[in-house]
């Protein structure tokens, strides 16, 4: 019994005599911590905020199309493609190829390397090439087209049936 209250007085001296020697260490990395939760807790709530304005932009875009405002439409899915979001952004691309929107021929190729430089899926990554490959043929750059679909062709891609359809036509 005596043995258990040395024990514990001496464990209750030890970490007393630790506290007091890092006191200001303990003090530092506890504010560390707090300031670090608090931090990251902003941070997801900024990306929210963000992922919810780009929404809204995509809305207003789709809004301004379906009105035959095609220029400010426009502008929106640029900026919502600059925005570097995984989702809107292949969805702002999607709409300018779908909608054959007013944009030369180097800026939607810019707009496809800024989509293909997000982490998205293969799927995605091999869906968008097949629209990339699409879209060279049809601007009369049939030969980098055509090296797109060779390659999901030669891959394990679940696009693999459909680049085969292509370059058969």
């Amino acid at each position: 019994m005596d043995q258990n209250i040395d024990k514990a007085s001496n464990l209750s001296e030890k970490l007393s005599f630790f506290y007091k020697k890092n006191k200001l260490k303990i003090i530092i990395l506890v504010i560390f911590t707090i300031i670090s939760i608090l931090l990251l807790s902003y941070y997801k709530i900024y990306k929210a905020d963000q992922k919810k304005l780009i929404s809204e932009s995509y809305i207003q875009a789709g809004i301004y199309l379906s009105s035959n405002q095609i220029k400010e439409s426009a502008i929106i899915f640029e900026e919502i493609i600059n925005s570097k979001n995984e989702f809107y952004s292949l969805l702002a691309l999607n709409t300018i190829l779908e909608r054959d929107l007013k944009f030369n021929k180097s800026k939607i190729l810019e707009f496809f390397k800024i989509v293909e430089s997000l982490d998205i899926t293969s799927e995605q990554q091999d869906l968008l090439k097949i629209k990339k490959a699409l879209f060279l043929i049809k601007n009369f750059d049939d030969t980098k087209g055509k090296e797109l679909l060779e390659k999901i062709q030669n891959s394990d891609s679940k696009f693999k049936k459909i680049a085969e359809e292509i370059l058969s036509d």
